[in-house]
């Protein structure tokens, strides 16, 4: 049967055999044979994966959000929940994974739904910690649609944690951040209150 599958996937052949090199030296440190049938393409792929699980420090944020901005005379809270949200830790290079939930009270504008959750993948595709992406996520919204608020709560559970260290496999490490109308307790435990229901 003919292998009809084909995907269009673009890389900088200049960095991809830098991280290819570093790879192959990585896999014989540890003990392995980089020229063994198993391995032998593993260096590239890798290269390539990092660079795609990176590649939010190519993206403006600024440019996202521009890029979809309407004139809109709607001044109540907008809520994008249970973004899926993947990041690899700083510290040691392992993956951290779970959901944003955003809100913002526009000020004149909206922001087209699809750019939260660009939003979110730009910022967590670099090396991070969840404390950071957090914060670094709301001020982009904040600093861009000049609202009356945004709120940001990420969940998620760190392979840093589940892998090695202590190993406890079912923590889950929550994040917030607010600015503005969500620094009004009122306001803030109403949007806690909407990304804890089931409304679908």
């Amino acid at each position: 049967m003919a292998n009809n599958y084909s995907k269009e996937e673009s890389y900088n052949g200049e960095v991809t055999e830098i991280l290819r090199e570093g790879y192959t030296t990585l896999l014989a440190q540890l003990g392995e044979d980089p020229g063994r049938e198993g391995l032998v393409k593993t260096p590239e792929r890798a290269a390539k994966a990092m660079q795609y699980l990176t590649s939010g420090y190519e993206l403006d944020p600024v440019a996202v959000l521009n890029s979809a901005l309407f004139k809109e005379d709607y001044n109540e809270m907008v809520i994008v929940k249970d973004i899926e949200m993947y990041s690899l830790c700083e510290h040691h290079l392992l993956p951290f994974f779970g959901k944003a939930h955003v809100a913002y009270i526009p000020n004149g504008y909206v922001v087209g739904l699809s750019k939260i959750p660009r939003i979110v993948d730009i910022f967590s595709r670099r090396l991070q910690v969840q404390e950071r992406l957090t914060h670094e996520i709301v001020e982009a919204i904040w600093e861009t649609l000049k609202p009356h608020g945004v709120a940001v709560v990420i969940e998620a559970s760190h392979m840093c944690m589940m892998m090695r260290g202590v190993q406890k496999q079912n923590s889950v490490t929550t994040t917030s951040a607010f600015k503005g109308e969500f620094k009004n307790v009122e306001t803030r435990t109403e949007f806690l209150n909407l990304i804890g229901a089931k409304l679908h």
